[in-house]
């Protein structure tokens, strides 16, 4: 697959056109998650964590989320941008996704305002929409970047791209 930057038509943003390292901004994009039926989340305070070749990451305030539904997991990751990140497995009803949403508890400084902000893996669940338009999970089990129709690539993601 090649990494040929797609040229972004109006209203539309290239991933290539994405910063490394990465940069975290304030969006008021409507941002919702359904998992089992039920809203998880709703907001239109989210931040968005924008890197090169990958789609945006939006962070939600933990305000715009039923805490509920999530339960804290030994799992941790690290970030070499962000910092050390905690995992929670969300659980609505009779319905699973383990590990599918993280946040940073106490991210390094240029990261510092997505603290008490948490990411969903849009794959993890039944619909993730930003203004209204379902979006699109970034491919493999690693990013966790959600695509909509102004968003162009080509996305890193597929096995294959890692080293872009």
């Amino acid at each position: 697959m090649s990494n040929k930057r797609i040229e972004p038509g109006p209203g539309q943003e290239s991933v290539w056109d994405y910063p490394r390292p990465p940069r975290v901004e304030d969006t008021e994009k409507h941002i919702e998650v359904f998992f089992n039926d039920i809203l998880i989340a709703d907001s239109t305070d989210a931040k968005r964590v924008l890197e090169t070749s990958s789609p945006p990451v939006y962070y939600i305030p933990t305000r715009d989320i039923e805490m509920k539904y999530f339960l804290q997991t030994d799992k941790h990751s690290l970030c070499e941008w962000k910092g050390e990140a905690n995992y929670y497995t969300i659980k609505v009803h009779d319905k699973t996704a383990h590990n599918a949403a993280w946040y940073y508890p106490d991210p390094v400084l240029a990261f510092e305002s997505i603290k008490n902000y948490i990411a969903i893996y849009p794959q993890e669940m039944d619909a993730c929409f930003v203004d209204g338009e379902q979006a699109q999970s970034q491919e493999g089990d690693f990013y966790g970047g959600w695509i909509t129709s102004d968003i162009v690539g080509p996305v890193k993601g597929r096995p294959g791209t890692e080293s872009w």
